[in-house]
């Protein structure tokens, strides 16, 4: 897989080469590229904002750099490819879309600052890749930087190879193996810390009751942190 990063802010992305991501990087599981948005500008300011249309606070990113990158990252339309543009307003990232996106053979990620990109720049995207707007939750973050780790970390450690056993995928929270149930609480040795012990049936060697006791642990938390995620009268 390709991993492209369109930015003000390349710094950033300097964790890539850090923990898994980084390790697939360096096996070449991975290929990167993260790119300084203002190497596209035109003008001695390299600028790459301006006031919005119609008024209101704060500035908007300019089109015209946006353009030439695009441009320069994909000379040729390919569906093969993702605009990943993180948002408040994208659509909200869950695991059925991170799979998805990991069966793509590149994402481009398009980290916006200030009020937001100019929005024909997602339309002029549009006619060479797919285009995406995720958001990672209901607030708000200075830019899509953070947000685009947060997602790659999410989609790399699905591909083959990245994690060294591929049965734990299975058994995540939002997998497809818990039916959408959190993952119940983990444990290791000392079986005693501090006064809290680990729960008995874990020690017990009965595979039968520590599935009973994860399968309960699941349900609850679930019912108590993601109501949404479960009914009720299921369980």
């Amino acid at each position: 897989m390709r991993l492209d990063y369109l930015t003000i802010f390349p710094d950033y992305f300097d964790a890539l080469q850090l923990s898994l991501v980084g390790k697939a990087i360096a096996s070449g599981l991975i290929d990167v590229g993260v790119h300084d948005l203002r190497q596209w500008t035109r003008d001695p300011h390299r600028t790459v904002d301006d006031t919005p249309f119609g008024g209101g606070a704060g500035m908007v990113m300019k089109p015209e750099p946006w353009g030439e990158a695009i441009d320069a990252l994909l000379a040729e339309p390919d569906p093969t490819s993702v605009f990943v543009v993180p948002s408040p307003s994208g659509f909200p990232l869950q695991q059925g879309l991170v799979q998805e996106l990991a069966t793509y053979r590149r994402l481009v990620f398009a980290c916006g600052r200030y009020e937001g990109i100019d929005a024909r720049v997602m339309d002029y995207a549009a006619t060479k890749l797919r285009v995406l707007p995720l958001s990672l939750g209901d607030y708000v973050l200075n830019g899509g930087e953070v947000a685009a780790l947060a997602i790659t970390e999410a989609v790399v450690r699905l591909l083959p190879g990245v994690i060294g056993n591929p049965q734990s995928l299975s058994e995540e929270s939002f997998s497809d193996g818990t039916s959408g149930l959190l993952e119940y609480p983990m444990f290791t040795k000392p079986a005693s810390w501090r006064g809290l012990d680990v729960p008995a049936v874990l020690l017990s060697g009965h595979h039968g009751r520590v599935e009973q006791w994860r399968r309960e642990q699941s349900v609850a938390l679930t019912k108590a942190r993601r109501p949404d995620l479960i009914a009720q009268e299921q369980y």
